[in-house]
């Protein structure tokens, strides 16, 4: 199973299943590749329905006969758009063809914008995926929360954590989402895609390292094995 970041929070999962986690591509100033250039796309994870999340989730699906896992109230909105969805909410497991599937709490927003209109898009959410005997949480846009703690006790391999503060957490909360997880090894994402997300991420590193976790700072496009 090979990970690829794609940048800002997108991540590429690539084995017997692709699974693409916020495919924001287009638009995204970082990403180093097209639509067009990922690979068939079995199941697209939306976290929530901001633009930066929920991306090219149409055009990806409707091009590969994906499915989408998200939410009930994102489900309901890309049915319309006669994208086919699997629906579920915050607490919710399910065991798909690639593996088993938590979604877990997120505190952040999820409006989706169409125009000058905001369409409500239910909870945010962050993803607990098991394939192959692997552990893989992406947290999604979220604020330091104490049911993050309760991760500890999944053996997490792989975490994606949001370290680029003012619309998530910050560098500091990051380091102690780590200390509530306990991963074997963290991925910081969502910084420095704009100025307003910047953030230290030598310091996250240091500081979580310190603690015994391996931080692994990838750059969009750089692929690690699971």
């Amino acid at each position: 199973m090979k990970v690829r970041f794609l940048g800002h929070a997108a991540v590429l999962i690539e084995g017997k299943h692709n699974i693409i986690i916020d495919p924001f591509i287009s638009g995204n100033p970082v990403c180093p590749v097209k639509v067009s250039d990922l690979p068939k796309i079995d199941y697209i994870l939306v976290t929530h329905g901001h633009g930066d999340h929920l991306g090219d989730t149409v055009e990806i699906a409707k091009n590969n006969d994906a499915t989408v896992i998200t939410n009930f109230e994102i489900s309901l909105y890309l049915q319309k758009k006669g994208v086919k969805v699997h629906s579920m909410h915050i607490g919710g497991r399910y065991t798909f063809d690639f593996g088993t599937l938590k979604m877990t709490p997120a505190l952040h927003g999820s409006g989706i914008i169409e125009g000058d209109e905001v369409i409500y898009g239910g909870n945010p959410c962050g993803f607990l995926l098991t394939i192959d005997g692997k552990k893989i949480y992406h947290a999604g846009d979220t604020g330091l929360t104490k049911d993050m703690e309760l991760l500890r006790e999944e053996n997490v391999d792989l975490a994606f954590l949001p370290i680029g503060g003012n619309y998530v957490m910050d560098v500091l909360d990051a380091v102690k989402a780590v200390e509530f997880i306990k991963p074997k090894k963290v991925v910081p994402i969502h910084y420095g895609t704009w100025e307003l997300i910047l953030a230290d991420v030598d310091l996250f590193k240091k500081k979580v390292e310190e603690m015994g976790v391996e931080c692994i700072v990838m750059k969009p496009g750089d692929v690690l094995e699971c």
